[in-house]
């Protein structure tokens, strides 16, 4: 199996494994327990907060979760007033906002995935309570102006909160963020974890009631098996970041020169990208060639992952929210494929897996 779905999901990291084991194999302790075997879990909980806060701006706390969605979930819900947000962003955000009964502003954006800053400002109104964007798209990679978007909603005198799944631990947050949503196993870490950093001074309601063992107040026992291996994960991201994101950038130039970019290569005709080219994550690729048939070019390709968009949607039959958001039509967005890729992916697997897709994809359109 050739991998290239790392949006989805990444290959966990051996060191993220061996973090684990101890934890699954013979210390079963609860984190949360007063006795001796109780605190030495507390304490691999709490060097494994000290990893991944490492990755996050200074002046906050983390919370560990269940994963992203309820990060996202508890920020939003735990907040008050009128909600700003963009129209590309992941379900968990949108479907919370949706579902808040608040007043909510969708901002659109421009053909190149990226939101109009003027159009923020005039939405970006006193009353606002919250503004809340992606870091990095899930489908398309394309980075917000985060930093910019969270200026203006300090003028609002509104929260901002940062979705920086795709982007924690290859892109740089923003301090001015004020809420930061997190996932583990978008690098390399366990699924089923993930976390919430809150800046200091900014208090929330809970989402779960229970015991409040969790920083912050949240509620549940906490594994330190998926928390170590979160850490782990992080602490090889911080140390590898320079090395991964010169591996991805050579991954990406190697798949553009093969599809929408004649530059250092021969470019196949009819692919096109989709979103900014210039203000994106370079792991990932989304293009479409018209009239492609996904379905079964996917299906022609089963020994290869890759995907034709969110795996959270996967399934729904709809058109991607975000590639609509774009402008494009339901039959150009229906034609896309997403491509991902990532400190694991080998130049080989690259060129043959995306090669191959390629091939087929020409193959099923007779050879055009």
């Amino acid at each position: 199996m050739i991998y290239l779905d790392y949006q989805a999901t990444t290959p966990l990291a051996p060191e993220a494994l061996a973090a684990m084991l101890p934890w699954l194999e013979s210390q079963h302790a609860n984190p949360h327990a007063p006795h001796a075997a109780g605190r030495a879990a507390r304490a691999a909980v709490e060097v494994a907060r000290a990893q991944v806060a490492a990755l996050l701006p200074a002046g906050g706390r983390i919370a560990f979760t269940g994963g992203a969605t309820e990060a996202l979930n508890w920020a939003i819900k735990g907040t008050s007033g009128g909600i700003v947000t963009i129209a590309t962003e992941h379900a968990a955000v949108l479907d919370t906002a949706a579902a808040s009964g608040r007043p909510v502003t969708v901002l659109p954006v421009g053909a190149d995935g990226l939101v109009d800053l003027e159009a923020a400002r005039a939405a970006i109104a006193p009353g606002t309570g919250l503004v809340a964007a992606m870091l990095v798209n899930n489908e398309i990679g394309v980075i917000q102006p985060i930093a910019a978007l969270a200026d203006l909603a300090h003028a609002a005198g509104a929260l901002f909160l940062c979705d920086a799944v795709q982007g924690y631990g290859r892109v740089p947050i923003p301090a001015q963020c004020d809420l930061v949503a997190v996932s583990a196993h978008k690098i390399h870490g366990p699924k089923g974890i993930g976390a919430l950093w809150v800046r200091d001074g900014v208090t929330l309601a809970p989402l779960l009631h229970g015991g409040g063992q969790e920083a912050l107040g949240r509620s549940g026992t906490l594994s330190p098996a998926l928390c170590a291996g979160f850490g782990a994960a992080a602490k090889v991201a911080a140390m590898r970041a320079e090395a991964d994101a010169a591996h991805v950038a050579r991954l990406f130039a190697l798949a553009a020169a093969r599809t929408f970019a004649p530059v250092g290569g021969t470019a196949r005709a009819g692919w096109q990208l989709n979103g900014s080219c210039q203000h994106r994550y370079l792991g990932n690729l989304n293009i479409r060639r018209e009239g492609l048939d996904v379905a079964r070019l996917m299906s022609d390709l089963r020994d290869i992952a890759f995907s034709a968009g969110s795996a959270c949607a996967s399934g729904s039959g709809r058109p991607s929210h975000v590639l609509r958001a774009l402008g494009l039509s339901d039959a150009a967005a229906r034609s896309s494929i997403r491509i991902g890729f990532g400190r694991m992916t080998s130049e080989s697997e690259m060129t043959t897996g995306l090669d191959r897709i390629l091939v087929a994809a020409e193959a099923q359109q007779g050879g055009a």
